[in-house]
């Protein structure tokens, strides 16, 4: 199998759910083909990067140049993975992905976007207006806004600061670990949020997020309460084990 490298640890929580969900979809993958011996698994490199390190290094929009630092963090991690034999790799944050251009920028191997790989899954089931929650850079961000609209999907964000603010609070609280009644909270941030018509469609850009769902928190789509959420790591999941072979 192809080797795939994984730049993590903004935050770890997530990072473990992506090796394990790789790990776990591989293994079903082997068994539903009834192939004989121990089930395979890429193999997997992981650069685990100090999310209190990324968060101080974090640019201003109206200054290019604050970026470069930044920049410069995450691609070196892909560097390192692209010399550990990663043939193609991931970012495992919404938020990174940002600065993605400029973060891949030199970088030889393929890197998969989480905005392309979720994007397209929001157009395959016809989701056209979506909701989106992540980090306040995630939900401000121009370009991730282009990168769904490329793939006809409009997103919106929350508009009021009350709701913006309890979006944030809950992902440092998933981040410690804190997940009793997260998706009620999240329940009542989307209620607050949807401007579009219809049943809410939600997009959870931030690896964090899921973790409020238990038992369905790596699962590319799911309902629950009434709102359909898409799972932006899974989607991302999704991409690398379909470009890897195993779908």
């Amino acid at each position: 199998m192809k080797k795939i490298g994984i730049v993590g640890g903004v935050g770890w929580r997530a990072t473990v759910e992506y090796y394990s969900e790789i790990c776990q979809r591989a293994n079903a993958w082997h068994r539903a083909r009834k192939l004989p011996g121990t089930p395979s698994t890429p193999e997997i490199a992981i650069e685990s990067l100090d999310l209190a390190r990324a968060l101080a290094l974090l640019g201003n929009d109206k200054d290019e140049t604050t970026w470069r630092r930044f920049d410069e963090y995450n691609r070196s991690a892909l560097l390192r993975l692209e010399a550990a034999g990663a043939d193609v790799a991931l970012i495992a944050c919404n938020t990174l992905h940002h600065r993605f251009e400029a973060i891949v920028r030199g970088v030889r191997i393929p890197v998969i976007s989480i905005l392309d790989a979720t994007a397209k899954e929001c157009a395959r089931m016809g989701a056209r207006q979506v909701l989106l929650l992540g980090t306040p850079l995630t939900m401000r961000s121009a370009k991730i806004r282009e990168a769904f609209a490329k793939h006809g999907v409009e997103l919106a964000t929350p508009s009021g600061e009350v709701a913006r603010e309890k979006t944030n609070t809950l992902i440092e609280e998933l981040q410690r670990g804190r997940v009793k009644g997260a998706a009620v909270k999240m329940g009542r941030i989307v209620k607050a949020s949807w401007p579009f018509e219809g049943d809410p469609v939600v997009c959870l850009a931030c690896a964090e997020l899921p973790l409020a769902f238990p038992g369905l928190s790596m699962q590319t789509c799911f309902k629950y309460a009434g709102v359909t959420y898409i799972n932006t790591a899974a989607a991302h999941i999704d991409a690398v084990l379909a470009w890897v072979g195993i779908e």
